[in-house]
């Protein structure tokens, strides 16, 4: 299965990065390094995640990182992330959540 990210998920972790990084500019590297090496995994696994309870749906699936969801949809031959967001945001009042958006 083939492992894509969309550009609102690459944005969510520049953002990380960035954040991080005004810290420590190598655990920023390494924290998002070990992200990718998480999301990686549902390339041979991609039911591993649990079901994003906002979202309702058996293909809207997530894995938590420390602290972080990693928000992915399930596709015939391919996994999509479309968010990495903090694990203390609630997406239930959202207008538009990011795995409605193509």
């Amino acid at each position: 299965m083939r492992l894509e990210w969309t550009d609102p998920a690459l944005d969510d972790l520049e953002g990380i990065r960035d954040y991080i990084a005004k810290d420590s500019p190598y655990y920023a590297r390494r924290f998002i390094e070990r992200i990718f090496d998480a999301a990686g995994k549902l390339q041979d696994h991609p039911q591993m995640g649990r079901q994003v309870p906002e979202a309702g749906r058996e293909d809207v699936r997530e894995l938590i990182f420390q602290g972080y969801r990693i928000i992915y949809r399930t596709l015939p031959a391919r996994v999509q992330v479309v968010t990495v967001i903090h694990g203390s945001r609630d997406l239930g009042g959202e207008k538009v959540n990011p795995w409605d958006e193509e």
